[in-house]
C-alpha cells in the first residue's frame, strides 16, 4: 500500500518572522542569539524516531557553529574604525530571516504528533532542506575577504558551506519502515483482522509510545494535526484511522488510563472557570462576543475571528453585520476567495495555539462533557453534539478500531475486579462516547448501558460522575435514549443522582440527561409522571450553584413541552422558581424559556398571578440575551392573550415599554420580532379599547348632564 507524499507546503506558524534590526551591531547580536538557540531543546516527549531526515540532527550543530562568526564581527563593530560592507549587511539580514524560519520549523515540529512526522516526512525534510540551501547560498556570496575575521573562522564558514551543500531530501530508512508497518496494520484492520498484540507493541515502541500517558498525548496531538491536514487527501484518512487504532491499542496495551483528579466536582463543577480565574487569558484568545476563552475559533467573511457558538447565535438571530467591525458579512473575500456571509472557516492555527496555551497552563481545553446539550435552537432547545469533529464516519479502519475499542472496554467493565478498575474503564467509555455518533452506537451495541446504570448508585464519587456523564454522552443518540428508558429502573437511578448525588457536577449531568431524554415525547410524559423528578429539579434550581440551576431549568423546560406536565409543574411552584432564577445571568435564558413554555401549555394564569412576573419579564426584554428576550416576549404574549386586560394594563404602565417593544421589533431575532409585533398589537388594541370606553363614558355623562339641565 504505497502512498506518495503530498506536495502541499506544511502549515506555517501564524506569526511572520520579525523584520531584521537596522543597525549592524543590533543585527549581529540577534544573529548570535538565534544561532545559539535556533533549534531549542526538544520537549521531554520528543523521540529520536521523529528525526525523519539527517538534516534534523546536523543542522542544529552547524548553525550553532555560525555563532563564532557573528561574535567575532560583533567585537569589531563596537570599534569606530570598522564599517560593515553593504553586501555583507544585506546577507546578514537575509540570514536573520532564514534563522527565524528554521526556528519556526523546529518549534512547529516539536508540537506535532509522531504520526505527522512519519506520514509527512518528505515535506518536513524538503522544507528544512530549502532553508539550508538558502543559508548555503547566503554564506557563498558573503564577502568574507572584506570582513575582519581570523583565517580559522573563514575556514569554518567554508566548511559549513560544503556541509550545507551536501544537504539531502532523503528520508531516514527507519521512518519509511515504520510507515510501511503502520500502513499494513491499517490495511489489516480494514479487512476486519484483530491486530496482534506484539505487533502493536513493536510499532508503539518505535513511535516512542511506552505508556498510557504518552499514548494519550499522541492522540491529542494527532487530532490537532488531522485538522491541519484535512485537505491532504492522501494522508489525512490514514491519520484518522491511526487515531482510532491508538485509542484501541492504548486500552489493550496499557489498560484504561487513570481519570484526572476532579477536585472541582465537589465545588459544583467549576474546574474550567477556576483554572482560568488566576490566569490572564491573552486578548487574542478571547471571543469578542462572549469575552470567554475560545474553544472553536472560526473566521467570518470580514476576516474577524469568533468562537463558533456565539457567532452562530449572532447570525441565527438575524444579524447581517460583523459584531466587531460592523461590516456587512456578504460579498467579502478571505485570502482571495469569496465567502458567503453564513460561511464560517475554522481558524485551526489559532485553535492549536489556544490548545497549547491551555496545556501549558493546565487549563482544560475541550468543552466538558456536561456541555453537550448547550447548543439550542431559537424556540426548541435540543441537545447538540459538541464532540471533536473528525472524518472518521467514512473511514473504515477508524470505524473498526472504534468498534474494537468499545467491545474491549465493555468486556473489561463486565469483569472489573474493583471500583478503581471500573472507574478507569468507565472514564475511557465516557471519552469514547464523547467523540461522534458512531462511537456512541458502538458503545451501546457492545452492551454498556445496562452495566453503566447500576453504577449511578456507587459510593465512589468519581465512578458515579464518570458513569452519569457517559450515559449523558450516549443519550444524545436517539436509539440510545430508547435503550436507556427501556432498561428497568433507569428513571429511579437518575432520580437517585438528583437526590443523593455525591457531587453537584454529577447532579448537573443527571439533569442534563433528563433534558436529553425529554426530546422524545413519550419519555417526556413518563419522566413528568414520576413523583420525584419535578420536585428534585426544582430543588436543584432553587439551591444549586449556577451550572446546576442552568441544567435543572433546561430539564424543566423539556418537561414543560407536554401539556400534561404543566399542572404538576405549576403545583410544585415552577413559576416562582423560574422567576427567581431569571434574575441570575448564568441561567436566565433557561428560566425565561420555562416561563414561556408553561404559559403556552396552559399555565398562563399562574404566570400572570405570580407577583412581579410582568416586571421581571420586561426587565429581561430590556437587558437579556437575544434568546432570553425572545422567550420573554413569547411569555408576555401568551400571558396577555389568556389573562385579560389587567395584565395588559400592568404591561403598558411599565416605563419605556413602547421603546423596548419597538427596539425588539427592529433588532431582535426573527421569532422575537414576530412576538414583539404581537405585543405591540395587543397594547394598541388595549389602548383603543380604553379610549373607546372613555369616549363612551364621556358621552353618557354628557347626555346625563343635558337631561338634568332640561329638567
Amino acid at each position: 500500500m504505497a502512498v506518495s507524499p503530498s506536495r502541499r507546503p506544511l502549515p506555517r506558524p501564524s506569526t511572520s518572522p520579525p523584520s531584521p534590526p537596522d543597525p549592524d551591531p543590533d543585527l549581529l547580536r540577534h544573529l548570535v542569539q538565534l544561532s545559539r538557540d535556533v533549534t531549542p531543546s526538544p520537549p521531554p516527549s520528543w523521540h529520536s524516531s521523529l528525526r525523519v531526515g539527517p538534516n534534523f540532527s546536523s543542522v542544529a550543530r552547524s548553525l550553532k557553529q555560525l555563532s563564532i562568526l557573528f561574535e567575532e564581527l560583533l567585537q569589531h563593530t563596537r570599534s569606530c574604525d570598522f564599517a560593515m560592507p553593504r553586501s555583507a549587511s544585506l546577507c546578514f539580514r537575509e540570514m536573520f530571516l532564514v534563522f527565524h524560519r528554521v526556528r519556526a520549523l523546529f518549534h512547529d515540529s516539536y508540537g506535532r504528533s509522531c504520526a505527522f512526522h512519519v506520514f509527512r516526512a518528505e515535506r518536513l525534510v524538503a522544507e528544512l532542506h530549502e532553508q539550508v540551501v538558502d543559508l548555503a547560498t547566503l554564506l557563498d556570496i558573503l564577502p568574507l575577504a572584506e570582513l575582519p575575521v581570523p583565517e580559522d573562522v573563514r575556514d569554518l564558514v567554508r566548511l559549513l558551506v560544503r556541509q550545507f551543500r551536501r544537504s539531502s531530501t532523503a528520508v531516514e530508512p527507519a521512518a519509511l519502515s515504520l510507515r510501511r508497518d503502520v500502513l499494513e496494520l491499517i490495511a489489516g484492520i480494514e479487512r476486519g483482522a484483530v491486530p496482534d498484540r506484539d505487533a502493536l507493541q513493536g510499532i508503539f515502541l518505535r513511535l516512542g509510545l511506552d505508556d498510557s500517558r504518552s499514548c494519550g498525548r499522541e492522540i491529542d496531538r494527532l487530532e490537532r494535526d488531522i485538522g491541519d491536514c484535512a485537505a491532504d487527501h492522501r494522508w489525512a484518512p490514514v491519520m484518522v484511522a491511526l487515531a482510532g487504532i491508538l485509542r484501541y491499542a492504548k486500552c489493550v496495551l496499557f489498560g484504561a488510563s487513570i481519570p484526572r483528579s476532579d477536585s472541582s466536582a465537589a465545588a459544583g463543577g467549576k474546574q474550567s472557570s477556576s483554572a482560568l480565574e488566576n490566569l490572564t487569558v491573552p486578548a487574542d484568545f478571547r471571543c469578542p462576543i462572549s469575552l470567554d476563552l475560545m474553544r472553536d475559533p472560526v473566521v467570518v467573511a470580514t476576516g474577524q475571528t469568533y468562537d463558533r457558538e456565539p457567532i452562530v447565535r449572532w447570525i441565527g438571530s438575524g444579524h447581517a453585520t460583523c459584531p466587531k467591525s460592523g461590516q456587512p458579512l456578504a460579498h467579502l473575500e478571505l485570502s482571495g476567495q469569496p465567502l458567503a456571509h453564513l460561511e464560517l472557516v475554522p481558524n485551526r492555527a489559532l485553535k492549536n495555539l489556544i490548545a497549547r496555551w491551555c496545556h501549558d497552563n493546565n487549563v482544560p481545553f475541550d468543552a466538558s462533557d456536561r456541555n453537550v446539550t448547550a447548543t439550542v435552537t431559537s424556540n426548541n432547545k435540543k441537545p447538540a453534539d459538541r464532540d471533536i469533529t473528525t472524518p472518521a464516519g467514512t473511514n473504515k479502519a477508524a470505524l473498526e478500531a472504534a468498534r474494537m475499542t468499545a467491545s474491549f472496554l465493555v468486556g473489561e467493565l463486565a469483569v472489573a475486579p474493583s471500583t478503581e478498575a471500573a472507574n478507569r474503564v468507565v472514564h475511557e467509555l465516557r471519552l469514547l462516547a464523547k467523540h461522534g455518533s458512531d462511537n456512541r452506537s458502538f458503545v451501546a451495541d457492545a452492551g454498556a448501558i445496562p452495566l453503566l446504570l447500576p453504577l449511578l448508585r456507587s459510593d465512589d464519587a468519581g465512578l458515579q460522575l464518570n458513569a452519569v456523564t457517559a450515559l449523558l454522552n450516549l443519550s444524545i443518540m436517539e436509539a440510545n435514549k430508547r435503550r436507556i428508558m427501556h432498561t428497568d429502573g433507569a428513571v429511579d437511578l437518575f432520580v437517585h443522582i438528583l437526590a443523593k448525588g455525591a457531587t453537584w457536577r454529577a447532579k448537573e449531568n443527571a439533569a442534563a440527561t433528563v433534558f436529553s431524554l425529554t426530546t422524545v415525547h413519550s419519555y417526556r410524559r413518563r419522566l413528568g409522571r414520576h413523583p420525584s423528578v419535578v420536585e428534585l429539579l426544582l430543588q436543584m434550581a432553587r439551591v444549586g450553584p449556577a451550572n446546576a440551576k442552568k441544567d435543572a431549568m433546561a430539564a424543566i423546560m423539556g418537561l414543560a413541552g407536554d401539556r400534561e406536565n404543566t399542572g404538576r409543574l405549576v403545583e410544585a411552584g415552577v413559576v416562582r422558581a423560574a422567576l427567581e432564577v431569571a434574575g441570575e445571568p448564568e441561567a436566565a435564558e433557561e428560566a425565561v424559556a420555562v416561563l414561556a413554555a408553561v404559559a403556552k401549555k396552559g399555565g398562563a394564569e399562574a404566570v400572570a398571578e405570580a407577583e412581579g412576573a410582568v416586571a421581571r419579564l420586561v426587565g429581561v426584554l430590556r437587558r437579556g440575551s437575544d434568546w432570553a428576550r425572545e422567550s420573554a416576549a413569547a411569555a408576555l404574549v401568551e400571558v396577555c392573550r389568556q389573562s385579560g386586560a389587567e395584565v395588559v394594563a400592568e404591561l403598558v404602565a411599565m416605563p419605556g415599554i413602547e421603546w423596548v417593544i419597538w427596539e425588539l421589533m427592529e433588532a431582535g431575532t426573527e421569532r422575537a420580532r414576530r412576538k414583539a409585533a404581537a405585543l405591540a398589537r395587543i397594547c394598541r388594541r388595549w389602548a383603543a379599547a380604553v379610549e373607546a370606553e372613555r369616549t363612551t363614558r364621556y358621552s353618557e355623562m354628557s347626555i346625563a348632564a343635558s337631561s338634568t339641565t332640561v329638567s
